[in-house]
């Protein structure tokens, strides 16, 4: 049987290379060759035992290729065509896509711990870290790359750009808002693309990594605040004037940024959760309110499925966001151990890596 390599989880505290065989496909499956994806943070929450996954998975959920080998169901593809995948592959047909929450399609619970079915890359099936990997449900799922973009350009799209602009969407941001963005990581930086591109007119961003920083004023931020430089919730209300902001988008997964994000809003603004929590969460009663703030707390798990790819290639080939800024590393796949290690201790500025095969 013919082999490849693939980034492995062995165990809590190591993702090795090694090889496995090339996937074999269904009739509705996709086999794809990987020309170029991405570590996510999500993976390194894998890494350190945070998020379970079974032994011996193939990590990573970014992927973008070339499509090796089709399904006898498929149709309206062709063998060699570029493609991408979102990082949710949702069936299409299962009762949670048909409620319109296709992020949700799949099996329930395991190890005590809800699984996002309809998140299946490197988290109930093998993975994009890999010279091949199988696309479940390939006609849902498949979203051809225009002729003119870029690998790097449309990195990003599987889950990224999704995530961060799913924030702005599920925190119903609207014209003239005023938004917080806490954490400018590549989630948080795009959300603040997506937060500018719903019309928000103040957008704050708040970190500490001046790089960050600058990056978030070219996606769209009209103002930053250094977390170090003083109480975050005091510097976020000065700005508004004491009004708070419509929305708070919290792109961490922590206690301390979700508390802050509750507590910078207005009388019925909303909290968008994007972060990965690994510890339980405290909802302070001050400032939830009691309860009777008129407060809204959403979370979301990126959309998925080959519209929201091609609705996100067509807003990168349309020059209204540039995400090229956010790929601030490049290793082979060969690499891919110190690749993981760069990205989890978060040294040299990194962002993202571009992995290829």
């Amino acid at each position: 049987m013919a082999r490849m390599k693939a980034a492995i989880f062995v165990e809590k505290g190591r993702i090795v290379l090694d090889e496995k065989p090339i996937p074999e496909i269904g009739p509705l499956d996709a086999l794809i060759r990987v020309t170029t994806t991405t570590i996510c943070g999500t993976d390194v929450h894998i890494l350190k035992g945070e998020y379970p996954v079974e032994r011996g998975l193939t990590i990573g959920h970014e992927p973008v290729g070339v499509i090796e080998k089709l399904g006898s169901a498929v149709t309206g593809y062709r063998e060699g065509q570029r493609v991408i995948t979102g990082a949710i592959t949702p069936s299409g047909h299962s009762y949670a896509c048909l409620c319109g929450c296709g992020s949700q399609d799949g099996p329930g619970t395991r190890h005590g711990f809800k699984a996002m079915g309809g998140w299946k890359f490197g988290n109930t099936i093998d993975g994009a870290q890999a010279e091949y990997v199988r696309v479940p449900d390939a006609l849902a799922n498949l979203a051809p790359v225009p002729d003119g973009l870029s690998d790097e350009q449309v990195l990003m799209c599987p889950d990224i750009m999704s995530t961060g602009f799913s924030g702005a969407e599920s925190g119903a941001v609207q014209i003239g808002d005023h938004v917080a963005v806490f954490a400018l990581g590549p989630i948080g930086l795009c959300a603040v693309a997506g937060a500018k591109l719903k019309g928000a007119t103040r957008i704050i961003g708040v970190d500490t990594v001046p790089e960050r920083l600058a990056i978030a004023r070219q996606l769209g931020c009209s103002d930053v605040v250094d977390f170090k430089a003083g109480d975050v919730v005091e510097q976020i209300l000065a700005l508004t004037d004491g009004r708070g902001v419509d929305v708070a988008i919290e792109a961490l997964g922590t206690q301390g940024t979700f508390e802050s994000a509750l507590k910078v809003l207005r009388p019925g603004g909303t909290l968008s959760s994007l972060g990965v929590y690994s510890t339980d969460l405290t909802i302070p009663l001050g400032a939830f309110s009691a309860g009777l703030g008129d407060n809204k707390i959403v979370t979301t798990l990126c959309p998925g499925g080959k519209e929201r790819m091609r609705r996100l290639m067509d807003v990168i080939g349309s020059g209204r966001v540039d995400l090229k800024p956010l790929v601030t590393h490049r290793f082979k796949l060969d690499d891919i151990e110190a690749a993981y290690e760069l990205f989890a201790n978060q040294r040299d500025g990194v962002l993202k890596v571009a992995i290829t095969p």
